[in-house]
């Protein structure tokens, strides 16, 4: 297991990576479910080294799924400043980018493939 603390790349990444929020208990379940089945990844704290736009555009791509589909709709910040607007893709990725946690965890990368770990058992499906 590696801890990144740099710079984020996603976009040719050879090992895993599981974007991670550590206060997050579906978070820590994807983390476990990992080194449970002996899978060697890198963290990247999303929280603290944020994504850049691209790098965001890229994992939804790999992710196969529209930006709006993974953003926290139940987060504070989304209720207030965008809930019941229409935005087009570019704006929610640019939301996404600006507040880091609207973006639903965890996010397991294996080279060209994506999913979101909730359930946990999704995560088998790109190993």
């Amino acid at each position: 297991m590696n801890l990144k603390n740099g710079i984020i790349i996603v976009i040719f990444a050879e090992m895993i990576q599981i974007l991670h929020n550590p206060r997050c208990k579906k978070s820590r379940e994807g983390l476990q479910f990992l080194e449970d089945n002996n899978v060697d990844f890198e963290i990247i704290k999303y929280l603290d080294n944020k994504l850049s736009e691209s790098e965001l555009d890229v994992i939804i791509t790999k992710l196969k799924i529209a930006p709006i589909a993974l953003v926290r709709k139940n987060e504070a910040i989304w209720k207030s400043d965008y809930k019941g607007k229409e935005l087009s893709n570019s704006e929610i990725i640019k939301a996404m980018i600006a507040h880091p946690k609207l973006i639903e965890r965890p996010i397991i990368i294996n080279k060209n493939k994506a999913v979101v770990g909730r359930p946990t058992e999704t995560i088998k499906t790109i190993l």
